[in-house]
């Protein structure tokens, strides 16, 4: 299922995108609308009966029958009831399933937003549209909008029985809707401007949050509390200042309908009373014009309350709509020219043509002319200082980024012309930064891929010298993983991702290797594990070990962005440039 996109528009198309997932579940939709003429005919036989018993029985002292309308009475008051119960329910059940849906159709979307897109973007302002975002929609429409379908279509009709038992009196409650209508769209533009900032705010509030938990210890460590809470506290009163004047605005209009409709009571009993006296309608129309009116105000009063749920869930729907305007990549991914596939089935090249490189158009140049090429079996080391463009190239590689100048290949095909899906099959990424679920260490490993059965998971293991130190865990293989590995050190994690990598039986390996400090053990583990990968796989590190290093056929050397050298271990040392001076700082660090 793809993504419902929309542009920016006005509220009716964006309560038009939640009816559009409202559509699969139009059953439940027609069965509240089946329950509304009952709603409805109930609604007016109540006013009616009232003004039948008092105009015929009791102005009249007559008792025959009475019983039995009072009976007709509790039956249409029980029907409305029920008829109401079955309307809310089938209608917040559609809304309901129409949310779920929307939500997981928000979540896949966000799955193939590429990755510069999390780069700019904090993780919690994303996760603040699918939680947050949703629950005000689910609560709004699902409640709100919905129920206005039924509270209009009983309006209309005691509107047009008002006029049946009087038109002068319904005349007298139609001069007070013009205020009404002024008022209501007079603050309801305040309430959404401040329900946005609101939201806004709170998405913000949510991503800090999320950071300084993620870092806590970090912030623990540098004693930065009181900074962390300060600036929290800076993004919770903004939040408290928008959410207090978005309460005054919709308190306001509450306050000034309930006003109204007092007021429109009053003008009722008076102008009623002096109608009864002229002998122009009878006590009995005016207790039922009364009825009727409390009946017509309670919606209305409601309406006023439902206009700002209604404006909090327009926000919402604007903020997930951006969201989904978010180009996704790949989109048409099985559509994959089958002679392409063929050819990309085997790895034999990578190759770099005057490749140049921005984050955006009026950035730094990051990566400036790249040119190399990679056969199968080779093995290329990139070295460099911090902010040379190593790791950006290896972005490129696997689509992290696009809209890069020149031309990357691989086996003589356009990388820009490759769906990502296809490409990532043939590729797996050993990362510095490893990201381990919450689950057990099989699946870390297997990451629910289809050809990655329980027999591969330990064959990895073993490939890459991890299987040793999970063979000692409690339940071995089943061992669950807490908090992004925190029960495992940081040695541990590296050489699960690197049984992950080689689980996927891809052809080529980028390396971004390790410098994080771990103990001898692993560390001899990881170096035993990357000299076996050099060996036998097609390889490009990011390399800062030297024995890696003298193990490439080459090495790229950057600076700024440029390769300023390229050769093997042994012809750059005769070159006597900057490649030495990267070796004596790595055997610095290293001392």
């Amino acid at each position: 299922m793809k993504s419902k996109r929309f542009k920016n528009s006005n509220d009716l198309q964006l309560l038009g995108r939640f009816f559009t997932y409202l559509r699969p579940y139009s059953r439940y939709v027609v069965g509240a609308l089946m329950a509304i003429p009952f709603a409805t005919g109930a609604t007016l036989l109540v006013p009616w009966l009232i003004v039948t018993i008092v105009d015929d029985y009791i102005t009249k002292f007559n008792q025959t029958g009475l019983m039995l309308l009072v009976g007709f009475f509790a039956s249409a008051v029980l029907l409305g009831y029920v008829a109401d119960a079955i309307y809310t329910y089938t209608l917040q059940k559609a809304g309901q399933l129409a949310i779920a849906d929307m939500r997981q159709d928000l979540f896949r979307h966000s799955l193939t937003l590429p990755r510069t897109y999390f780069d700019k973007h904090p993780i919690g302002i994303t996760l603040s549209r699918l939680t947050s975002d949703m629950e005000a929609i689910g609560e709004s429409l699902a409640i709100g909008v919905l129920s206005l379908v039924t509270d209009l279509i009983k309006t209309i009709a005691l509107f047009v029985f008002l006029f049946y038992l009087s038109w002068k009196l319904a005349l007298v409650i139609l001069l007070l809707f013009p205020v009404i209508y002024f008022v209501v769209s007079l603050l309801r533009k305040k309430l959404r401007y401040y329900f946005n900032l609101s939201r806004e705010s709170l998405a913000s509030a949510t991503a800090f949050l999320q950071e300084c938990l993620n870092g806590i210890k970090t912030i623990q460590l540098y004693a930065a509390e009181k900074k962390v809470l300060k600036q929290f506290e800076q993004k919770n009163r903004k939040f408290f200042h928008s959410q207090t004047r978005s309460n005054i605005y919709d308190s306001t209009l509450f306050s000034i309908i309930d006003g109204l409709t007092s007021m429109m009571m009053v003008l009722i009993i008076w102008y009623g009373t002096d109608q009864i006296f002229e002998g122009a309608i009878t006590i009995g129309v005016l207790i039922g014009f009364i009825n009727i009116l409390s009946k017509i105000f309670i919606p209305i009063r409601e309406f006023a309350q439902q206009v700002a749920v209604i404006q909090r869930a327009l926000s919402a729907l604007q903020h997930t709509n951006d969201l989904f305007s978010q180009t996704s990549e790949d989109e048409d991914d099985g559509d994959v020219d089958p002679k392409v596939a063929i050819k990309l089935s085997r790895f034999q090249e990578l190759c770099f043509e005057n490749v140049s490189f921005k984050y955006n158009e009026d950035g730094m140049t990051v990566l400036k002319n790249l040119t190399f090429c990679l056969k199968k079996g080779d093995r290329i080391a990139i070295v460099g200082a911090t902010g040379s463009g190593k790791s950006t190239i290896l972005k490129l590689i696997t689509k992290g980024y696009g809209n890069y100048d020149g031309s990357i290949t691989i086996n003589g095909i356009e990388l820009s012309s490759i769906p990502k899906k296809t490409l990532l099959s043939s590729i797996s990424m050993m990362q510095q930064d490893v990201y381990l679920f919450n689950t057990d260490l099989a699946f870390n490993i297997a990451l629910n891929r289809p050809h990655v059965d329980q027999k591969k998971v330990q064959e990895s293991a073993e490939y890459v010298y991890a299987h040793e130190f999970i063979d000692q865990l409690p339940d071995k293989y089943g061992y669950q993983i807490i908090d992004n590995g925190k029960n495992l050190s940081a040695g541990q994690a590296q050489l699960i991702s690197f049984a992950r990598a080689i689980a996927g039986e891809s052809e080529l390996i980028l390396l971004d290797e390790a410098t994080s400090s771990v103990d001898s053990v692993t560390e001899n583990m990881i170096q035993k594990a990357i000299e076996k990968i050099f060996q036998e796989k097609t390889v490009i590190a990011i390399a800062h070990r030297l024995s890696t290093i003298r193990n490439s056929d080459m090495i790229l050397v950057m600076k700024e962005g440029s390769i300023i050298e390229m050769g093997d271990h042994d012809s750059l040392l005769n070159q006597q440039g900057y490649y030495i001076e990267l070796l004596d700082k790595m055997t610095k660090q290293s001392a």
